[in-house]
């Protein structure tokens, strides 16, 4: 086939000179050409299929991906050579998130949400973390007043505060407060009940507080996907802080918010840099179930339509955005592998962490979302507890941490949010039916006004 197509090239060139019967002839060549090529194909079995056009957009990339993976070829996708580093470990190029994906990160330009906040003071609890720093670097084009930066992790404020100096110099005015909010580990917090309720859900009383002592504007509450029917600590304290701020909407000054989302990748605790670490140290990969699913965002868009939210909220809304469809962790593990041309790491099962629960929702009672002006962003109906009732729940909790014991704070969490369930009795109930129904985007009914 290369050798017909050689003599092709051959009298393309005297073509140029040699008038229509060259031309004639090339044809001729490229068809026998192709005529070997199908003989061969059917002749001889292919065993793999490399992607080698790292040029090829990501959704044709998707296209050809699932066509040849369906087909049952072995697939690979190469760029160039994976390198080595002293010492004979594996440096592997950096990588789009999109190539994880297999889509284009979604870009929200709004002129509204800049104009909300052009001229504000904005505080940033976890200013310094992966999503929070990027937050600070979308604000400061938005030419806000002033940008507070809080967070426990001195090092991570300084970087991002250093960063934003040398961009916008004098323009930008930025404030550091050393400062801790909220924990996310989830395995951790498991074992760490106590310290879980004290800081996130009596982290976010005291943020309420302050916001109605000092006359906010507004609050808006970043949540997670993890709240939703509980499995585990952190998941329970984050539905607690739901509820603390919606209560606070009704009898409140300040106009209270929050917007859940999943997974963000390349944020700090993904499974990102761990596959990198394994995937350098020549594997094997570790997941925890090969069946676990998770919606995921990239730090950009989530940024960006957390700042939408802020903006779109009257008060007392539950913002759900809308993270497109799950991704099998599987699947992530093994395109992390084939990306940069990586031979015989294998992934293996090691089985699910404390807490651990196999499908992430995003939804609580309903599957009725509210529209707003955004298509990425809606509104989940909850009725908000009363003071009254936050307040009975709060004291339980304050009764259960002054004993000190995990087990009795743990059972007093279940007792105030009556959605937080054991992850066994909710990984037993999944079934490949609801695997599918999660998989679909249009699972998800909208209601129109």
């Amino acid at each position: 086939m290369f050798g017909a197509r050689l003599i092709g090239n051959i009298y393309g060139q005297v073509w140029r000179y040699g008038g229509i019967q060259c031309y004639i002839r090339l044809l001729a060549t490229d068809s026998i050409a192709f005529l070997i090529y199908l003989c061969l194909e059917l002749l001889l079995p292919i065993p793999k299929i490399t992607f080698a056009i790292p040029s090829m957009e990501a959704v044709k990339k998707k296209k050809l991906y699932d066509y040849y993976k369906a087909a049952g070829y072995k697939l690979k996708v190469y760029d160039y050579p994976t390198m080595y580093a002293a010492g004979g470990k594996r440096h592997l190029r950096e990588f789009d998130i999109e190539e994880l994906l297999f889509r284009k990160p979604i870009v929200v330009a709004d002129e509204r949400t800049n104009a909300y906040y052009k001229d504000k003071v904005v505080l940033i609890t976890g200013g310094g973390g992966s999503i929070g720093s990027e937050l600070c670097r979308q604000l400061a084009k938005m030419n806000p007043k002033k940008i507070i930066i809080l967070d426990i992790y001195e090092n991570g404020a300084y970087d991002v505060q250093q960063e934003l100096k040398i961009a916008y110099g004098n323009r930008l005015d930025l404030q550091i407060e050393i400062c801790s909010i909220t924990h996310k580990h989830v395995p951790l917090m498991e074992h760490n009940c106590i310290e879980a309720i004290y800081n996130n859900v009596f982290g976010t009383k005291n943020l309420v507080e302050l916001c109605e002592e000092y006359h906010a504007e507004r609050f808006m509450m970043v949540s997670t996907d993890k709240a939703v029917n509980p499995t585990n600590v952190m998941g329970a304290t984050k539905r607690m802080c739901e509820m603390i701020v919606q209560s606070a909407s009704t009898h409140g000054t300040v106009k209270y918010s929050a917007t859940r989302f999943g997974n963000v990748l390349g944020s700090a605790g993904s499974v990102i840099p761990s596959f990198k670490r394994q995937i350098a140290n020549d594997g094997p990969v570790t997941i925890t179930d090969k069946r676990i699913i998770r919606y995921f965002m990239t730090i950009p868009e989530a940024s960006q339509l957390v700042l939408q939210s802020g903006a779109l909220a009257h008060n007392g809304e539950l913002f759900v955005l809308d993270m497109g469809q799950p991704v099998k962790i599987l699947d992530l593990a093994e395109n992390m592998i084939r990306l940069p041309g990586v031979q015989g790491i294998t992934v293996q099962e090691i089985g699910l962490r404390p807490g651990e629960k196999l499908f992430e929702k995003l939804l609580v009672k309903t599957e009725v979302l509210d529209k707003t002006d955004n298509r990425m962003i809606f509104i989940e109906r909850d009725t908000p507890l009363s003071a009254e009732e936050i307040q009975q729940k709060l004291e339980m909790l304050k009764d259960a941490y002054d004993t000190g014991d995990d087990l009795i704070a743990k059972e007093t969490l279940r007792k105030v949010v009556p959605t937080f369930r054991k992850p066994e009795e909710v990984n037993k109930e999944v079934a490949p039916l609801e695997e599918k129904k999660e998989c679909k985007k249009t699972g998800i009914k909208v209601a129109t006004f």
